[in-house]
């Protein structure tokens, strides 16, 4: 199979589809791979190497869409790449599609055979693929919100853990899956006064087993929210419904009332944004001011870090990859139930109940859309 890696447009996105490392495995397996110049160059993976890896460099971006029957990318395809798809197409990447109608509609026009890294699942039902950055983006919440609450970043000029005689910042972790449980650890790090809230009772024993008195686990309610985000000087937005937007547990009224200076970290801000204030932000411009609360919203938080991000991305993707590539895309998903249910969009159908259902479009189970490739 010919498999392209574009390199990635969006602002501040420096991760890789793939690393030479994952190159040289689809070389051995009989494949052929095409990079675009320059495409991982900013995290130190040159084109040099990628050539030594058996790689192919092509000049452009419609170069590598031209030439590849699958592309292997990041980040959700922007207006222009989503224009440069062909029905011959097997797209792999995050896609996001719940809050993103013209996203959505452009990959419906397009006819591809669209997966989605966030979807795809395990044995177990968790997400395998968005599980690498949801750890990434997690112990990246307490670090871009200790340097929001920097009294130059416009917060309240408060240290996360205190100093000997000054009590500690107090941080308020809503959620406690993959993103939560890696803020709780940095934010525990630190030496904050953490709070994590969530529904699941397992989770929060479990959390509570681990750290001991060192963090609060508290059930979830509309009380318990309220109460900890007024009380709070970070709070962390850590909820997810996998492919549906995120739902908006934080109003406008609860960041009224909070302290001035405080600061939102919106992690579930790609899928839409979990306060009712948030808007997706870029790591140029990071936060905004709402009610003298800072909000940091940036869509693509482990992008700041991307040689860690697009390393344990790679560790995670490559065997789908491998299968896709080896097998071709329907009997790859044929064989594997787990990268069926990351089928988003085939042959012009939405195929994820929650992107259909959240943007009143028609829905074709996955299986079914299988017949039209």
């Amino acid at each position: 199979m010919k498999i392209g890696v574009p390199k990635e447009i969006k602002n501040h996105e420096y991760r890789v589809g793939l690393t030479p490392m994952a190159v040289v495995e689809l070389i051995h397996n009989g494949h052929q791979v095409a990079v675009e110049t320059l495409a991982g160059d900013a995290i130190g993976f040159s084109d040099q190497q990628y050539i030594d890896a058996g790689a192919d460099i092509l000049g452009t971006a419609s170069a590598v869409f031209d030439w590849a029957d699958m592309i292997v990318k990041v980040k959700e395809p922007q207006a222009v790449e989503r224009a440069m798809l062909k029905p011959s197409h097997t797209l792999f990447t995050y896609l996001h599609l719940a809050p993103d109608v013209p996203q959505t509609q452009d990959l419906i026009n397009s006819q591809a055979v669209c997966i989605a890294y966030e979807t795809v699942t395990d044995r177990n039902g968790h997400l395998p693929l968005l599980a690498p950055m949801s750890e990434v983006a997690g112990r990246m919440s307490i670090q871009a919100g200790a340097h929001s609450l920097e009294k130059a970043q416009g917060g309240r000029g408060l240290l996360l853990g205190g100093v000997p005689g000054v009590e500690p910042a107090k941080v308020v972790v809503i959620g406690a899956g993959v993103v939560g449980q890696n803020a709780v650890a940095m934010a525990v790090g630190t030496g904050a006064d953490v709070v994590v809230l969530d529904k699941n009772t397992d989770v929060l024993r479990q959390m509570d087993k681990q750290y001991g008195n060192r963090i609060k686990t508290v059930y979830s309610t509309k009380e318990a929210l309220d109460r900890h985000v007024i009380e709070a000087d970070l709070v962390v937005g850590a909820v997810l419904i996998p492919g549906a937007a995120a739902p908006k547990l934080v109003t406008r009224e609860m960041i009224g009332r909070m302290k001035k200076g405080a600061v939102l970290v919106d992690v579930a801000i790609d899928q839409g944004g979990c306060f009712e204030t948030s808007k997706a932000t870029t790591h140029a411009e990071p936060t905004y001011v709402v009610d003298d609360v800072v909000h940091y919203c940036v869509a693509n938080m482990p992008g700041a870090v991307a040689r860690t991000s697009t390393i344990a991305l790679n560790n995670a993707t490559l065997p789908f990859v491998l299968a896709l590539a080896n097998k071709g895309a329907k009997q790859a998903m044929l064989d594997d139930a787990h990268l069926l249910n990351g089928l988003n969009v085939c042959r012009g159908k939405v195929t994820y109940k929650s992107v259909a259902d959240d943007q009143g479009l028609p829905y074709v189970s996955p299986a079914d859309a299988l017949e039209l490739i």
